[in-house]
Parts: structure tokens; C-alpha cells; sequence
């Protein structure tokens, strides 16, 4: 894991977060910035830059962030959501591991804007 990503360092335990979830492959947490009610992340413990760095042996691995994500947002009480993964800065990525973004408890607007 890279030393200076953020989420690796989240990961590492070297920066608190308020965990949803975590296994030896997968963490879930609650944004720090919520764009909705609603709003967590889901990441690999595999440190990947983002959505183009996943590879064929990483498919299992990205379904089981899909998974964890429609798990943890019915415990949360949300049967509706938006899943969103930015990839590249033109894209909105600000941290460059892969990060699933999980956002519900309000109406979505489409296009997002």
C-alpha cells in the first residue's frame, strides 16, 4: 500500500473513520463531506488507483464492493441509491484508490449536475 493515499492510511488505522463494515478484502465508511443523508464508501484493502487499474483478477473483488455497498445501505434504511465510482480528476476522483460511492435517503436528480 502506498504510503501517502489516504485510504491506505484509513486502511493502516493511521486515520480514524467511522466503519460500516470491514473484512480481510473490503471496508465500508461513512463520507466525511455527505453529499446525501446517506453517504458511505466502500474501498478494497488492495490498494487500486481507480476503476481502470482493475484488472480480470480484481472482478471478484469489485462485485464483492457491490455487494457490501447493498448491504450496508439496507441495514441503512435505504432501498434507493446511487452508486458512483469517479475515475481521473476530469471525473471528480480526489483520492486515487478505487472508492465506491453509495448515496440514498433523498431524490436524485438526472442528470447529476
Amino acid at each position: 500500500m502506498p504510503d501517502n493515499c489516504l485510504f491506505c492510511k484509513i486502511i493502516r488505522g493511521e486515520i480514524p473513520a467511522s466503519k460500516l463494515y470491514e473484512d480481510d478484502e473490503v471496508l465500508a465508511f461513512r463520507d466525511i463531506a455527505p453529499q446525501a443523508p446517506v453517504h458511505f464508501l466502500v474501498i478494497p484493502k488492495k490498494h487500486l488507483s481507480g476503476p481502470s487499474a482493475v484488472s480480470i483478477e480484481d472482478e471478484q473483488l469489485v462485485g464483492k464492493l457491490m455487494r457490501i455497498g447493498s448491504e450496508i445501505a439496507a441495514k441503512e434504511g435505504v432501498p434507493h441509491f446511487r452508486v458512483v465510482f469517479n475515475n481521473g480528476s476530469q471525473a471528480g476522483q480526489t483520492v486515487f484508490h478505487l472508492h465506491m460511492h453509495i448515496l440514498g435517503g433523498r431524490h436524485m436528480a438526472w442528470p447529476p449536475g
